[in-house]
């Protein structure tokens, strides 16, 4: 089902439905929630999803699994294609699939899955080829491996707020001083505090957060040396080995091949 709306199908009698949509640049898909788990895949272009819990950013040829029920808006970063997977909570369940959001790596097979998926009717025949489809398809999302493509978020309003627009406008230049005092917090407090909520340090999240905004950057056309500048990196290889550190490649490398 392509270009279609998702809660037009919620309560279809089949355990996954799928749908593909397209998305011009910087759309934004505002705060929502389905009753069913959601894969969201980014078939071209690069989105950010945000929870109550975090950020994530899906590039190309990556995905997001949101459980059932979970609140999130989405953020175009380019032109982007989204194919869907809606699965109902028992079913997903039943399929080990996880309880909180993860980005996971998008197989060939389960590529070519998605692709084919999207073009099924809504109620496809249970017992022949588009249910096995349907059924491979589940299997396939359960053993994807997990990537560390998100951002927590605290739970203290006073910290997440402060989180979210260094989420926006990303940089290494952020001290830890500046994030204390505007979050009214002594140094230590703020450090103790951030590390309790969101399970790492300032530095390592403050880090994460410039990853993240990179890849979208990245994923839009902009050159390495621009990227890594802007966001505070001393030069264009201080960026690489921080990028290599945590995704296992080159910047340049991560977009010219497909997730496997």
């Amino acid at each position: 089902m392509r270009n279609a709306r998702a809660d037009a199908y919620e309560n279809t009698p089949r355990d996954v439905v799928a749908t593909g949509n397209e998305y011009p640049p910087h759309y934004v898909l505002p705060a929502h929630s389905h009753r069913r788990g959601q894969l969201l895949y980014a078939s071209t272009g690069v989105l950010t999803t945000i929870t109550s819990e975090g950020s994530w950013v899906v590039p190309p040829r990556r995905a997001l699994w949101i459980p059932p029920g979970v609140t999130h808006e989405v953020h175009m970063g380019g032109p982007v294609s989204t194919r869907s997977a809606y699965v109902e909570p028992k079913a997903a369940r039943a399929a080990g699939l996880p309880t909180r959001c993860q980005v996971i790596s998008v197989s060939p097979l389960l590529h070519e899955l998605l692709l084919e998926a999207v073009d099924l009717p809504a109620e496809y025949d249970l017992d022949g080829r588009d249910g096995r489809v349907m059924a491979l398809l589940l299997d396939e999302i359960r053993r994807m491996p997990v990537l560390p493509l998100s951002a927590p978020l605290p739970h203290d309003k006073r910290l997440a707020a402060l989180c979210r627009d260094l989420l926006s406008q990303p940089s290494l230049e952020v001290k830890i001083d500046d994030m204390a005092r505007e979050a009214g917090m002594s140094r230590r407090h703020f450090t103790r505090t951030f590390r309790t909520e969101t399970g790492m340090s300032f530095t390592a999240w403050r880090q994460q957060a410039c990853l993240l905004a990179a890849l979208t950057r990245l994923g839009n056309g902009e050159s390495i040396t621009h990227v890594a500048v802007d966001l505070g990196y001393g030069n264009p290889s201080a960026f690489a080995t921080a990028f290599r550190r945590v995704l296992g490649t080159s910047p340049s490398r991560y977009f010219a091949t497909p997730a496997s």
